[in-house]
């Protein structure tokens, strides 16, 4: 068990010396949701009974509390950690939110993405656009606060940095800025409000917005590209377009807790809020919603659609160490859509560290092979074998191309696609020593 712990740790570190900082209580982040201003807002003499009112409230209650608020009033609570905090931690329903923001004036809309940006930036319910104009605003004032500490300078950077875009890249959007602690952060490649095949990638351990976030948008990126040249083939659609969505929209494990699964279970919970957010926000022309999953991320993913709070129409898992969750009968997707995949030299993937391997033949899942070869939709592109634990997405691998056919509703194009019964010794990835050998470019900032 320590060899495979050992192996489980090792192989997940996408840079030497990587190691997450622990969260910052919340007690000593009274204003840190709000990322600072460039200088004193007419809120910071503010408070009085409506910023308490919103400080206590919750719900509905909560929503129309903001609603009737004066400006002064609105940016003394975008400073307050409490009301940051419940929109970020425990916020109304994803559909009381959406049917409340649809019900406001255009006025009221305008002035709540003003003078509270923390709160409606971060907002489940609330459209995609007005979360980047709110999220972007935020971050351009901490980056001009000269009482913004190092470290978070250092973070709310490596955002801007995650942003930038050339000319030909697709419009890139700020969908979650939470900068307590180690942070919180999610990009979307491509417009979450109107696309028609949306996919949520979830990383796994030694994630953080500070070292990451901007390899981990390039990787949606690099999916997002993937996606689009499959658009001969791509099963229709509620509408046109992609997103893709870098989700680090949870405290991953670091070096102290990496064998536990307490973040897992936290993280379920922002997914299936972020999951059910997509949905309520696009109303009757719901996209088609599908969660590709790595390592610890899986695990996450499948605590969030076995919860029975949420669902999705595919769901693809990377490298997984396993989950309490038995079967793919448990999981809110539809029958035949969960995909699991394992590299050769992939350490983690079959070991069933969390639970049960969801790569086992009785798990359910439709195992991808990643051997590499030619696209049986192209025989003119060629595929390479993804080789260890960090190379799922990276472009050119079978298995990108495998994630971007499933995500345009073309799991049946997968290669070499097999369904349970196919796989011998019930599809358990059994132990050779080369599992246990990560090599050093393995450890490396990606290509």
């Amino acid at each position: 068990m320590l060899i495979i712990a050992a192996a489980l740790l090792t192989a997940s570190i996408h840079s030497l010396g990587v190691v997450e900082a622990p969260a910052v209580p919340a007690s000593v982040v009274v204003a840190s949701a709000a990322v600072g201003t460039s200088g004193p807002r007419a809120s910071d003499h503010v408070t009085g009974p409506a910023v308490e009112a919103l400080a206590v409230a919750s719900g509905q209650r909560w929503l129309d509390a903001l609603e009737t608020a004066a400006p002064l009033t609105l940016q003394a609570a975008d400073d307050d950690s409490r009301v940051t905090a419940t929109a970020m931690d425990d916020p109304p329903s994803t559909n009381l939110v959406a049917n409340w923001w649809r019900g406001l004036s255009p006025a009221s809309q305008t002035v709540l993405t003003d003078d509270a940006p923390v709160v409606i930036g971060n907002l489940d319910g609330v459209p995609y656009d007005v979360r980047d104009v709110a999220n972007r605003a935020s971050l351009a004032a901490g980056l001009a606060d000269p009482g913004t500490s190092t470290s978070l300078a250092s973070m709310l950077g490596q955002v801007r940095q995650s942003l930038e875009q050339t000319p030909d890249d697709p419009r890139k959007y700020l969908v979650t800025l939470d900068t307590r602690g180690s942070g919180r952060c999610a990009i979307s490649v491509g417009d979450l409000d109107t696309a028609g095949d949306v996919s949520v990638v979830v990383p796994g351990i030694f994630f953080s917005v500070n070292g990451q976030m901007v390899d981990f948008t390039a990787t949606a990126g690099d999916v997002f590209r993937e996606q689009a040249t499959l658009a001969p083939v791509a099963a229709p659609a509620n509408g046109p377009g992609i997103a893709v969505v870098a989700w680090m929209g949870y405290r991953t494990p670091g070096i102290s807790n990496f064998m536990s699964l307490e973040l897992a279970h936290l993280g379920a919970d922002r997914l299936v809020r972020t999951l059910d957010g997509i949905r309520a926000v696009r109303n009757d022309h719901e996209p088609r919603l599908g969660v590709v999953a790595h390592s610890y991320g899986s695990t996450t993913a499948m605590i969030a659609l076995s919860s029975g709070r949420t669902r999705v129409d595919s769901l693809t898992m990377l490298g997984s160490p396993g989950s309490a969750v038995t079967s793919a009968d448990e999981l809110g997707v539809p029958h035949g859509q969960v995909y699991v995949g394992g590299a050769h030299w992939d350490p983690v993937a079959g070991t069933g560290f969390f639970g049960t391997d969801p790569g086992r033949t009785s798990f359910g899942a439709a195992a991808l092979d990643l051997a590499g070869g030619s696209d049986p939709a192209d025989a003119g592109d060629v595929f390479r074998q993804p080789f260890g634990h960090n190379d799922y997405l990276k472009p050119g691998t079978a298995s990108l191309h495998d994630v971007a056919l499933i995500a345009v509703g073309r799991g049946d194009l997968v290669s070499g696609r097999h369904t349970p019964g196919d796989t011998p010794g019930d599809g358990v990835v059994q132990a050779t020593l080369d599992m246990y050998l990560v090599r050093p470019q393995d450890l490396q900032p990606r290509d």
